[in-house]
């Protein structure tokens, strides 16, 4: 299943956090930080302006964001956790 965000929407994979602290110790699943960068899968048609003409998103599918620690909404497609927000959650993105 493929989910198509709608106008400034974008779907987010999260990076995977670290598993192992700087240490060299195996930290367990809830010691891991949720990581506020994630990878673009899919955007939306762009923003809805008020006189009714969309206005293109900044970002594109395959670029590496930074976005807000409670930003978005949190869902699961196919077993995999994605994560939908708006064009404005997002901080910046990473070259």
């Amino acid at each position: 299943m493929k989910l198509r965000p709608m106008f400034d929407r974008i779907v987010i994979e999260r990076v995977s956090s670290e598993t192992r602290s700087r240490g060299g110790l195996f930290l367990p699943d809830s010691a891991q930080e949720k990581q506020n960068i994630g990878v673009v899968i899919a955007v939306g048609q762009g923003r809805l302006n008020e006189d009714g003409s969309l206005s293109p998103l900044a970002v594109a599918e395959g670029q590496k964001v930074m976005f807000g620690k409670y930003a978005g909404n949190e869902i699961e497609i196919g077993g995999a956790e994605r994560i939908v927000l708006r064009e404005s959650d997002i901080l910046g993105i990473l070259d």
